[in-house]
Formats: structure tokens, C-alpha cells, sequence
């Protein structure tokens, strides 16, 4: 049995992801959040709703399950609370930081289910747990774990072997990004260089995907583009390894799973991708190791 957090009895861990809507009619709700409360052309939103119900979600959302079902075991893990806070839908950070305090915590390990940081999403992430915690507990934030021997080991272990070329993918954001030093790239470019060595995979490149219709440039090459490039190159396999992602978001379902999937088959590509670490309870052993790590590093 795995040894238990330090101080369980005043430490909390606060897993924060991105949010995803429980039904489909939370869809609205749920983009108007994101954008702040300013409303999204009909246009885009029906498109969002088509989606959303061509993967089947209509009463449920199979990734609010995952997202739980990754938190209660990594409580039993550490052996201390944990809970779930959600930056664009329920629970929100702030009520997950309530209930910690009322667990009698008095650290709170802010974890975000992304590895890689960006001053547009980790720092967010923290921003928002600063404000809800308020001084009312020592807060210890992971900024980032791109580089974390775990999750390395674990991503070439579903690369290993193949004679595909791989392609490794994360949410693309706006290229201003890296005329800010925004390390967002620099970091996914590391994450996939050192998966790749560890699985001894020598063909291999990168790409983003999930870009927003924002009007401006966005960071690329993108993965439909990058496939129609490996096509002229006379790649005939590819295997895709999200390596910005975690779990099987939409993001996931629909740009790798559908509209991918639909370009590889009109160049007459071999597509396919690796199984997201979602609750894997290796990746749950991760992930502990990651809160365990940093608050030893806090003590030290």
C-alpha cells in the first residue's frame, strides 16, 4: 500500500480541470462561461451542439465521469481529501476550495489535469485558486509536469513498438503567445522529445489541434493540415499521442477521433491513437507521485 500524504490530517489536494457540460442542454451555459458571458454566434453554437450530440452526449457526460472517477482514486492513493474544482463548470475551484477547509485543511496542493503551462491556461487556473483560498490556507500550486518521469514512462509505454509514424498533439492557442517567452510550446516540444526517446521512436513529429475561430493566427501546424503534409511525404500509419491532453475531452472525441479519423480516410491514411491515461490507476499513481514529490520538496 502506497504511503499516505504528510500531514493528512491539514493537506488537501484540489484537482482543477477545464470543465465540460453534464448534459446537452448545458452547452450554452457552459460556452457562455467560457467566453465570459458574451454570447457565441448561433452559427458556432449549433455547430458546438451538433457535435456534442453526434458523440451521443445527451443526458450525461462520459468525461465528468472519468474526471471523478480519476479524483476518488487518487484520494484513496494519497490517502487525503481531494477534491474537484472546474474552471468553466460545476464544481467551480472556489467551491472545491470551501469544502477542503471544511475537511479542516490548512495546505492546499493546487493540481491541474494538464501538464504543460501557459500563461493563458495554467496561470488561470491559479489566479482562481489564489482568489477562492483568500489566506485562509498555505497554497502549494504545480505550475507544470511535462517533464515528469512518470508520465514520460507512462506515454512511451503506449508508443513503444509501433512502426507508425507518431504524431504528438496538444490544444493549440494564439500565437502571441511566443512573442510573450510563453514556454507553452518549448514544453510540448521537451514532453514529446523525451516520450519518444524512452520508447526508442525515432519517426515522430508534432502538431496542435482544437484551434478557436478567434480571427487571429493560432499556433500550428495544425493536425488536418500536418496529416495532407505526411500524406506527401508517403506516410501510410500514423499513431497520434495527445500529449496535452489526459483524458478523453471532446477535444479528443471529435478533432482526433472524427474529423481526423474522416481526414486520414480521404488520403487513404492508417489512423489511430493511444488510449488516454484517464483513470488508469498507473496514471493515478502519477499523479500522487507528482502531489507527494512537491510537497516533499515544500518540506525539505
Amino acid at each position: 500500500m502506497s504511503a499516505s500524504v504528510s500531514y493528512v490530517s491539514t493537506t488537501a489536494v484540489i484537482l482543477m480541470a477545464y470543465g465540460s457540460p453534464d448534459r446537452l442542454a448545458d452547452v450554452p451555459a457552459y460556452y457562455a462561461d467560457i467566453r465570459g458571458g458574451r454570447p457565441i454566434a448561433p452559427e458556432h453554437l449549433d455547430d458546438l451542439v451538433a457535435r456534442y450530440r453526434r458523440l451521443g452526449i445527451e443526458e450525461e457526460n462520459p468525461l465528468n465521469a472519468i474526471t471523478e472517477a480519476t479524483r476518488a482514486a487518487l484520494e484513496r492513493e494519497l490517502g487525503a481529501p481531494v477534491l474537484t474544482g472546474m474552471k468553466h463548470w460545476t464544481p467551480r475551484i472556489a467551491d472545491a476550495v470551501d469544502a477542503a477547509l471544511e475537511t479542516g485543511a490548512t495546505r492546499l496542493v493546487g493540481l491541474v489535469l494538464a501538464p504543460h503551462y501557459s500563461r493563458l491556461s495554467i496561470a488561470g487556473y491559479g489566479r482562481l485558486l489564489d482568489e477562492a483560498v483568500a489566506g485562509r490556507a498555505e497554497i502549494v500550486f504545480v505550475e507544470s509536469w511535462h517533464d515528469d518521469a512518470g508520465l514520460v514512462a507512462f506515454l512511451a509505454d503506449r508508443i513503444r513498438g509501433t512502426s507508425a509514424h507518431v504524431v504528438f498533439t496538444a490544444h493549440s492557442l494564439p500565437a502571441r503567445i511566443l512573442d510573450e517567452g510563453d514556454p507553452y510550446r518549448d514544453q510540448l516540444l521537451e514532453t514529446s522529445r523525451l516520450v519518444a526517446e524512452a520508447a526508442g521512436v525515432d519517426d515522430w513529429s508534432f502538431s496542435f489541434q482544437s484551434e478557436s475561430p478567434t480571427g487571429e493566427p493560432w499556433l500550428g501546424p495544425d493536425i488536418l493540415e500536418h496529416l495532407t503534409e505526411l500524406h506527401g511525404r508517403g506516410v501510410h500509419d500514423v499513431l497520434v499521442c495527445p500529449v496535452g491532453f489526459v483524458s478523453d475531452h471532446l477535444e479528443i472525441r471529435w478533432d482526433i477521433d472524427t474529423e481526423a479519423q474522416e481526414r486520414a480516410r480521404e488520403l487513404g491514411l492508417q489512423l489511430e491513437r493511444i488510449e488516454m491515461p484517464n483513470d488508469d490507476p498507473r496514471f493515478v499513481g502519477v499523479l500522487a507521485e507528482i502531489v507527494r514529490s512537491t510537497l516533499a520538496a515544500v518540506a525539505a
